[in-house]
């Protein structure tokens, strides 16, 4: 997180209408798409009114530098690297778990910048990504239906009736872990833990032992002689590597939960979503005319899309419209996510699409979502050989438009899971139920995220010397 030295502008609540006709809660005028339904509305309705009491979570001026920082990744002058659970899960919020995802989303922006270079900017997937979609309401096992899991923040795993059912307090649950997870980053950030003078101070226990912790060493001690020699020119350390700032994202999916923190800001005369830095529309959220389109257009966040085969290349440039009538760059991150056998096909009629608009948008790859499938029992996976192949076709696609991938947006644990097959570690479908932790999709492990990243960063320097 950014340490602002700034003094703190009155943010408020404010009933104020924008010019437009939007204010935090004309989302409710429209079509609502996976939200839970609450029996006791009352109930629901004071979570809310006690949420929007609370201190925001991240501050305006915050959001404004990422905003300014995603423009320059738009133009090409910044790599963005999203990433973290596919859904956080309130027992996880403790501090080992914290810092092992932090661990990994350095070691990969690391990698990243070696082969770019160019700064990475660090977006996680935490402190706040507690509500999924679903793509049924109901979860029917042996003859019984219940309301399907849809996180934390709204319900729990465990099938039973009291646990199905979607809770309102549980907002406030989420809110609170959100905070303290973001306490403890800003303290490790502020304290000294990313110093790009210490990466040994990232070092997650079994990295050793990974085939390609070689590579990543050596392209560590690269860096280290690097900026030592930099340094011994210069005569003085540069403050700007002995501290690393990471920002929040979520899927905007919980209305409720995203209404009661937007606060207008008097400084810039703008609303802003202050439970993230940057929040997201997603694949089944995205209608022209549904309430989280509404809600989105009026937040000055920069913020993503998911954007998929099922995406109408005639209906994006609306979209884009409507999300960002002005045109402002680092506004707009389109992330894309097809799968390996879809991605040719699909991608190429949105890149031209979003070209004849004049938008400026940054692309982003989530080369996850589409490759999920299923093993012969049933288990959810996804194949490392289909997510790298996707990558690679995504570059490709880009470049040969004339346009460019500007980040990576992955699903992803520090932690040595076994939930995706194949990569260095060769992991098979027999392997996975070893240390299969997820509560929803699959993430890729240490090494696999690694892999990933080096993968990455010698495209990138490819690029860089063309």
């Amino acid at each position: 997180m950014q340490a602002s030295e700034k003094r703190a502008m009155p943010e408020t609540n404010s009933h104020k209408v924008a010019k437009n006709g939007w204010n935090p809660s004309s989302w409710k005028q429209k079509l609502v798409a996976q939200q839970p339904t609450y029996k006791d509305q009352r109930k629901l309705a004071q979570v809310v009114e006690d949420l929007s009491k609370l201190p925001p979570l991240v501050t305006s001026w915050e959001i404004e530098t990422l905003k300014s920082l995603l423009a320059e990744a738009a133009l090409g002058k910044q790599f963005l690297l999203q990433g973290g659970d596919c859904s956080e899960s309130f027992e996880d919020c403790e501090s080992p778990i914290i810092v092992s995802k932090l661990k990994i989303l350095l070691q990969m922006s690391l990698v990243l910048v070696h082969g770019a270079h160019k700064p990475v900017i660090r977006v996680g997937r935490f402190a706040g990504q507690y509500a999924k979609p679903r793509s049924s309401d109901l979860e029917t096992r042996e003859g019984v239906s219940l309301p399907s899991y849809r996180g934390d923040m709204i319900n729990r795993l465990q099938f039973s009736d009291d646990d199905r059912e979607p809770n309102p307090e549980l907002l406030l649950r989420g809110f609170e872990r959100a905070a303290l997870t973001l306490n403890f980053i800003r303290s490790l950030s502020d304290g000294g833990f990313a110093d790009l003078h210490h990466p040994e101070y990232w070092e997650l226990d079994f990295v050793r032992k990974s085939p390609k912790a070689n590579g990543y060493q050596k392209q560590v001690l690269e860096i280290s002689e690097s900026l030592e020699f930099l340094e011994a020119l210069s005569g003085s350390a540069s403050a700007k590597v002995n501290r690393v700032d990471f920002y929040t994202s979520h899927e905007g999916l919980h209305l409720h939960y995203e209404q009661a923190q937007t606060r207008f800001i008097d400084r810039v005369g703008k609303w802003f979503d202050l439970t993230t830095h940057f929040p997201w529309i997603g694949d089944r959220t995205r209608n022209l005319d549904g309430a989280h389109v509404e809600y989105f257009r009026g937040i000055a966040n920069p913020i993503g899309i998911k954007v998929g085969p099922t995406t109408d290349p005639d209906g994006l440039p609306d979209l884009l419209e409507r999300l960002n009538p002005l045109n402002e760059t680092g506004k707009i991150t389109l992330i894309h996510r097809f799968g390996d056998d879809k991605i040719e096909k699909h991608l190429p009629t949105l890149v031209k699409a979003v070209q004849k608009t004049g938008q400026i948008v940054l692309w982003s790859c989530d080369p996850m979502h589409g490759n999920t499938e299923s093993t012969s029992k049933g288990l959810k996976t996804r194949n490392f050989k289909r997510i790298l192949t996707e990558v690679e076709h995504a570059f490709n696609i880009h470049e040969g438009l004339g346009s460019h991938l500007g980040g990576l947006h992955v699903e992803l644990t520090g932690d040595n899971v076994t939930e995706c097959l194949g990569g260095v570690g060769g992991l098979k479908e027999a392997d996975l139920p070893r240390a299969y932790l997820t509560k929803v999709d699959p993430r890729l492990n240490y090494e696999q995220a690694l892999e990933l990243a080096l993968l990455v960063s010698r495209r990138l320097e490819r690029l860089r010397k063309e």
